[in-house]
Protein backbone atom coordinates (compact mmCIF):
# COMPACT_ATOMS: atom_id res chain seq x y z
CA UNK A 1 0.00 0.00 0.00
CA UNK A 2 0.89 3.78 -0.97
CA UNK A 3 2.30 5.80 2.42
CA UNK A 4 -0.43 6.83 4.92
CA UNK A 5 -3.10 4.78 3.45
CA UNK A 6 -5.39 1.44 4.41
CA UNK A 7 -7.29 -0.94 2.71
CA UNK A 8 -10.58 -1.59 4.67
CA UNK A 9 -14.04 -2.68 3.33
CA UNK A 10 -17.86 -2.09 4.03
CA UNK A 11 -20.34 -4.60 5.01
CA UNK A 12 -21.30 -5.44 1.52
CA UNK A 13 -17.91 -5.95 0.64
CA UNK A 14 -17.45 -2.78 -0.98
CA UNK A 15 -13.41 -1.95 -0.74
CA UNK A 16 -12.08 2.08 -0.45
CA UNK A 17 -9.50 3.41 1.68
CA UNK A 18 -8.76 5.19 4.41
CA UNK A 19 -5.82 7.79 4.98
CA UNK A 20 -4.16 9.03 8.12
CA UNK A 21 -1.57 10.83 9.48
CA UNK A 22 0.30 10.98 12.71
CA UNK A 23 1.80 14.29 14.43
CA UNK A 24 3.24 15.63 17.97
CA UNK A 25 2.09 12.05 18.99
CA UNK A 26 -1.20 12.54 17.47
CA UNK A 27 -2.27 9.95 14.78
CA UNK A 28 -4.91 11.82 13.12
CA UNK A 29 -7.78 10.76 10.48
CA UNK A 30 -7.97 12.05 7.09
CA UNK A 31 -11.34 10.67 5.77
CA UNK A 32 -11.87 7.94 3.59
CA UNK A 33 -11.52 7.39 -0.55
CA UNK A 34 -12.47 5.14 -3.52
CA UNK A 35 -9.30 4.97 -4.60
CA UNK A 36 -5.53 4.20 -2.78
CA UNK A 37 -4.17 7.05 -4.92
CA UNK A 38 -6.77 9.33 -4.38
CA UNK A 39 -6.11 8.69 -0.37
CA UNK A 40 -2.02 9.22 -0.51
CA UNK A 41 -2.86 12.56 -2.04
CA UNK A 42 -4.43 13.41 0.75
CA UNK A 43 -1.84 11.74 3.16
CA UNK A 44 0.31 13.92 0.87
CA UNK A 45 -1.37 16.85 1.11
CA UNK A 46 -1.50 17.11 5.00
CA UNK A 47 2.26 15.98 5.31
CA UNK A 48 3.13 19.10 3.35
CA UNK A 49 0.42 21.40 5.23
CA UNK A 50 2.07 19.84 8.51
CA UNK A 51 5.92 20.09 7.61
CA UNK A 52 6.33 23.75 6.41
CA UNK A 53 4.56 26.84 8.19
CA UNK A 54 5.62 28.68 4.65
CA UNK A 55 2.22 27.40 3.66
CA UNK A 56 0.09 30.35 5.41
CA UNK A 57 -3.62 29.47 6.17
CA UNK A 58 -4.84 32.21 4.17
CA UNK A 59 -3.80 29.96 1.23
CA UNK A 60 -6.30 27.31 1.82
CA UNK A 61 -9.17 29.81 2.15
CA UNK A 62 -8.17 30.93 -1.84
CA UNK A 63 -7.86 27.11 -3.23
CA UNK A 64 -10.34 25.93 -5.79
CA UNK A 65 -9.67 22.13 -5.19
CA UNK A 66 -8.51 20.54 -2.40
CA UNK A 67 -7.19 16.87 -2.00
CA UNK A 68 -7.98 16.93 1.29
CA UNK A 69 -11.51 17.49 2.83
CA UNK A 70 -11.22 21.06 3.26
CA UNK A 71 -12.66 20.94 7.11
CA UNK A 72 -9.73 18.56 7.61
CA UNK A 73 -7.16 20.82 6.12
CA UNK A 74 -8.87 23.39 8.84
CA UNK A 75 -8.27 21.26 11.40
CA UNK A 76 -4.17 20.31 10.57
CA UNK A 77 -3.26 24.07 10.01
CA UNK A 78 -4.85 25.37 13.40
CA UNK A 79 -2.85 22.38 15.10
CA UNK A 80 0.09 23.06 13.41
CA UNK A 81 -0.16 26.73 14.32
CA UNK A 82 -1.88 27.00 17.70
CA UNK A 83 -0.40 23.57 18.95
CA UNK A 84 -4.12 22.46 20.16
CA UNK A 85 -6.20 19.85 17.89
CA UNK A 86 -9.49 20.19 17.66
CA UNK A 87 -11.71 17.92 15.90
CA UNK A 88 -14.03 20.51 14.30
CA UNK A 89 -13.08 22.80 11.71
CA UNK A 90 -11.72 26.16 13.57
CA UNK A 91 -9.10 28.04 13.51
CA UNK A 92 -7.92 29.73 16.59
CA UNK A 93 -7.18 33.72 16.39
CA UNK A 94 -5.70 35.80 19.26
CA UNK A 95 -8.78 36.91 20.70
CA UNK A 96 -11.47 35.14 18.25
CA UNK A 97 -11.82 32.02 16.66
CA UNK A 98 -13.08 30.96 13.12
CA UNK A 99 -15.54 28.27 12.39
CA UNK A 100 -15.79 27.02 8.67
CA UNK A 101 -18.46 25.62 6.91
CA UNK A 102 -17.19 26.00 3.68
CA UNK A 103 -13.65 27.96 2.02
CA UNK A 104 -16.31 30.74 2.04
CA UNK A 105 -18.49 30.34 4.81
CA UNK A 106 -16.68 31.71 7.72
CA UNK A 107 -18.12 32.11 11.33
CA UNK A 108 -16.21 34.48 13.75
CA UNK A 109 -16.74 33.79 17.81
CA UNK A 110 -15.82 35.31 21.01
CA UNK A 111 -12.82 33.06 22.23
CA UNK A 112 -14.99 32.63 25.46
CA UNK A 113 -16.80 30.07 22.93
CA UNK A 114 -13.76 28.21 21.52
CA UNK A 115 -14.76 25.05 24.51
CA UNK A 116 -18.43 24.97 23.47
CA UNK A 117 -17.73 24.76 19.93
CA UNK A 118 -14.80 22.50 20.05
CA UNK A 119 -17.17 20.08 21.64
CA UNK A 120 -20.74 20.53 19.35
CA UNK A 121 -20.51 20.82 15.34
CA UNK A 122 -22.35 23.40 13.63
CA UNK A 123 -25.14 21.87 11.50
CA UNK A 124 -26.42 24.05 8.94
CA UNK A 125 -30.06 23.13 7.50
CA UNK A 126 -32.60 25.08 4.84
CA UNK A 127 -30.60 28.42 6.06
CA UNK A 128 -30.73 27.32 10.06
CA UNK A 129 -27.62 26.95 12.30
CA UNK A 130 -28.02 24.69 14.85
CA UNK A 131 -25.85 21.97 16.82
CA UNK A 132 -26.80 19.24 18.51
CA UNK A 133 -26.64 19.47 22.29
CA UNK A 134 -28.05 16.91 25.22
CA UNK A 135 -30.04 15.05 22.30
CA UNK A 136 -31.92 18.58 20.90
CA UNK A 137 -31.34 20.74 17.89
CA UNK A 138 -30.16 24.22 19.63
CA UNK A 139 -30.24 26.84 17.10
CA UNK A 140 -26.68 29.06 17.99
CA UNK A 141 -28.14 31.99 18.55
CA UNK A 142 -29.73 31.11 21.42
CA UNK A 143 -26.89 31.93 23.18
CA UNK A 144 -27.28 34.89 22.80
CA UNK A 145 -30.34 34.64 24.43
CA UNK A 146 -32.36 35.01 20.99
CA UNK A 147 -35.34 33.12 20.94
CA UNK A 148 -36.60 30.30 18.00
CA UNK A 149 -39.20 32.79 17.01
CA UNK A 150 -37.16 35.68 17.22
CA UNK A 151 -36.68 38.31 14.43
CA UNK A 152 -33.56 39.86 13.03
CA UNK A 153 -34.02 43.74 12.90
CA UNK A 154 -36.94 43.47 15.40
CA UNK A 155 -35.88 41.32 18.29
CA UNK A 156 -31.85 41.65 17.58
CA UNK A 157 -29.68 42.62 15.21
CA UNK A 158 -26.31 42.50 13.66
CA UNK A 159 -24.42 45.67 15.04
CA UNK A 160 -21.93 45.78 12.20
CA UNK A 161 -24.84 43.97 9.70
CA UNK A 162 -22.70 41.20 9.47
CA UNK A 163 -24.60 37.83 10.45
CA UNK A 164 -21.51 35.43 10.58
CA UNK A 165 -19.66 37.95 13.23
CA UNK A 166 -20.93 36.38 16.13
CA UNK A 167 -18.89 38.13 18.84
CA UNK A 168 -20.95 38.78 21.85
CA UNK A 169 -20.15 42.40 20.69
CA UNK A 170 -21.91 42.30 17.39
CA UNK A 171 -25.06 41.00 18.44
CA UNK A 172 -27.37 43.24 20.36
CA UNK A 173 -30.75 41.47 21.74
CA UNK A 174 -33.47 44.03 21.84
CA UNK A 175 -35.89 41.14 22.98
CA UNK A 176 -34.74 38.48 25.20
CA UNK A 177 -38.40 37.12 26.29
CA UNK A 178 -40.74 34.31 24.93
CA UNK A 179 -44.19 35.01 24.05
CA UNK A 180 -43.27 38.98 23.69
CA UNK A 181 -43.38 41.30 20.65
CA UNK A 182 -42.12 44.85 19.99
CA UNK A 183 -44.37 47.15 18.56
CA UNK A 184 -43.32 50.16 17.54
CA UNK A 185 -44.99 53.33 15.72
CA UNK A 186 -43.94 56.55 14.73
CA UNK A 187 -43.85 57.68 18.26
CA UNK A 188 -43.88 55.17 20.96
CA UNK A 189 -42.23 51.46 21.19
CA UNK A 190 -44.80 49.08 23.39
CA UNK A 191 -44.96 45.29 23.88
CA UNK A 192 -47.57 42.85 23.08
CA UNK A 193 -47.57 39.64 25.26
CA UNK A 194 -48.90 36.45 23.22
CA UNK A 195 -49.83 32.71 24.06
CA UNK A 196 -50.10 30.57 21.27
CA UNK A 197 -52.49 27.65 21.97
CA UNK A 198 -54.42 27.06 18.99
CA UNK A 199 -53.76 30.23 17.19
CA UNK A 200 -52.15 33.04 18.90
CA UNK A 201 -53.76 34.70 21.49
CA UNK A 202 -53.02 38.72 22.84
CA UNK A 203 -52.56 38.42 26.73
CA UNK A 204 -52.05 42.75 26.65
CA UNK A 205 -50.27 45.54 25.24
CA UNK A 206 -47.57 47.00 28.03
CA UNK A 207 -45.44 49.84 28.47
CA UNK A 208 -42.45 48.09 29.73
CA UNK A 209 -40.97 44.78 28.27
CA UNK A 210 -40.62 43.40 31.94
CA UNK A 211 -44.72 43.82 31.83
CA UNK A 212 -44.97 41.83 29.21
CA UNK A 213 -42.73 39.31 29.95
CA UNK A 214 -44.08 38.69 33.32
CA UNK A 215 -47.94 38.84 32.10
CA UNK A 216 -46.69 35.59 29.73
CA UNK A 217 -45.62 34.16 32.91
CA UNK A 218 -48.99 34.91 34.89
CA UNK A 219 -51.03 33.14 31.61
CA UNK A 220 -48.62 30.24 32.12
CA UNK A 221 -49.74 30.00 35.51
CA UNK A 222 -53.68 30.23 34.84
CA UNK A 223 -53.13 27.25 32.61
CA UNK A 224 -51.59 25.33 34.72
CA UNK A 225 -54.49 25.99 37.32
CA UNK A 226 -57.00 25.07 34.89
CA UNK A 227 -55.25 21.80 34.71
CA UNK A 228 -53.53 22.66 30.90
CA UNK A 229 -50.41 21.02 30.81
CA UNK A 230 -47.44 22.21 28.00
CA UNK A 231 -44.14 21.95 27.66
CA UNK A 232 -43.96 25.58 27.92
CA UNK A 233 -41.19 27.72 30.09
CA UNK A 234 -41.26 30.47 31.53
CA UNK A 235 -39.34 34.01 31.21
CA UNK A 236 -36.58 34.18 33.61
CA UNK A 237 -36.12 37.66 34.66
CA UNK A 238 -33.02 37.97 36.79
CA UNK A 239 -32.85 41.79 36.57
CA UNK A 240 -35.65 42.50 38.98
CA UNK A 241 -36.24 41.63 43.08
CA UNK A 242 -38.99 39.49 44.16
CA UNK A 243 -40.53 42.34 45.29
CA UNK A 244 -40.64 43.72 42.11
CA UNK A 245 -41.62 40.71 40.05
CA UNK A 246 -44.35 40.25 42.66
CA UNK A 247 -46.00 43.77 41.94
CA UNK A 248 -45.94 43.49 38.58
CA UNK A 249 -47.23 39.87 38.43
CA UNK A 250 -50.14 41.53 40.69
CA UNK A 251 -50.72 44.31 38.52
CA UNK A 252 -50.48 42.39 35.07
CA UNK A 253 -53.86 42.14 33.44
CA UNK A 254 -54.58 39.78 31.53
CA UNK A 255 -57.38 39.66 28.37
CA UNK A 256 -60.74 38.51 29.85
CA UNK A 257 -61.13 36.56 26.58
CA UNK A 258 -58.15 34.24 27.04
CA UNK A 259 -59.15 33.30 31.05
CA UNK A 260 -62.09 32.36 29.55
CA UNK A 261 -61.09 30.48 26.51
CA UNK A 262 -58.91 28.51 29.08
CA UNK A 263 -61.29 28.17 31.76
CA UNK A 264 -63.47 26.35 29.01
CA UNK A 265 -60.67 24.29 27.80
CA UNK A 266 -59.87 23.21 31.25
CA UNK A 267 -63.41 21.93 32.21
Amino acid sequence: MLPGVYKTAKKDGTVYYKAGITYKNKHISLGSFTTERAANAAYEEAGRILGSKKRKFESLLRKKTHLLPFEKAVILYNFRDNGIYIKNPIYMRKKTFSYFLSPTYELKFDADDLFYYSMHRIIQRQGRLFVNDYGMQMGILTRYGIQPYSVEGRDYEYKNGDRTDLRYENIVVKNPFRGVRIIHDEVNVQYKALMHINGDWVLGTYDHIHEAAIAYNKALDIMADAGIAGAREPNYIDELSPKAYADIYSGAEISAKFISYVAEMGI
